[in-house]
């Protein structure tokens, strides 16, 4: 039976900072990410567009659709970090999923490890996206309008509910981050799990199922975070 560990294995040092396997796959992923945005640019370009081309503008028009729902006439503007929220989680998602990711070791640790299957991954992505939801909450409302909605002495019922909502929000940070690790990190206990038992042709459907899981998951936590943006910077 292999070993599965719920934390992250250094594979080796820089300057005293350990890097692990997780951090060395992310790095990979933001690469291809990077990558793929350097040949659309160019292609894109071009008259005659390639396949490429149009299926990442298939996909970006069909994204941005789903942003307008929610943000409207703001989705011009925070479009471009909610995407790149969903690529780029998507992108690691998928990735995970790849044949070797888990199996090829070093000093008996694995050199590639699905990046959202390590708690610290996805905590940093949910921090960003906390801070994203404050920052902009105080820039469109100002600071004493946004700290308003949690700080109202104005009667007992609505200080308790800026209570409420200070716990809500800063618990967003937990669920944003444990919903995203404990899909991904249950997806991949379950693939080595029954690669492990039975044949590996047996295990395609549960391939299949992981890269939607994946799919959902990215959209879950970008959707959800336009929302929370949205109310954040609403004026009711």
């Amino acid at each position: 039976m292999p070993e599965i560990s719920i934390k992250a294995e250094p594979l080796f040092k820089i300057a005293g900072f350990p890097v692990t396997n997780s951090l060395f796959t992310s790095f990979i992923v933001f690469l291809l990410f990077l990558l793929l945005g350097i040949i659309y640019s160019k292609q894109a370009k071009v008259k005659k567009k390639s396949k490429l081309v149009l299926f990442v503008n298939f996909l970006l028009k069909t994204i941005y659709q789903l942003f307008e729902s929610i943000l409207k006439e703001k989705t011009v503007i925070f479009f471009p970090v909610f995407g790149a929220f969903f690529l780029y989680i998507l992108l690691n998602n998928w990735f995970g999923l790849l044949p070797g990711i888990g199996s090829l070791l070093i000093n008996r640790s694995p050199i590639f490890r699905g990046n959202n299957a390590d708690l610290n991954a996805t905590i940093s992505l949910a921090i960003i996206a906390f801070i994203l939801i404050q920052a902009n909450g105080i820039r469109y409302l100002g600071g004493k309008g946004y700290l308003k909605k949690f700080f109202n002495i104005s009667n007992p019922i609505n200080f308790f509910v800026g209570i409420l909502e200070t716990i809500s929000e800063f618990s967003k940070i937990i669920s944003f981050s444990f919903r995203l690790f404990g899909n991904i990190f249950a997806g991949e206990v379950l693939i080595t799990i029954i690669a492990f038992l039975i044949p590996v042709l047996v295990t395609f459907p549960f391939l299949i199922l992981e890269v939607f899981v994946g799919l959902i998951q990215a959209l879950v936590f970008s959707m959800l975070s336009a929302v929370f943006l949205n109310v954040a910077i609403s004026h009711h």
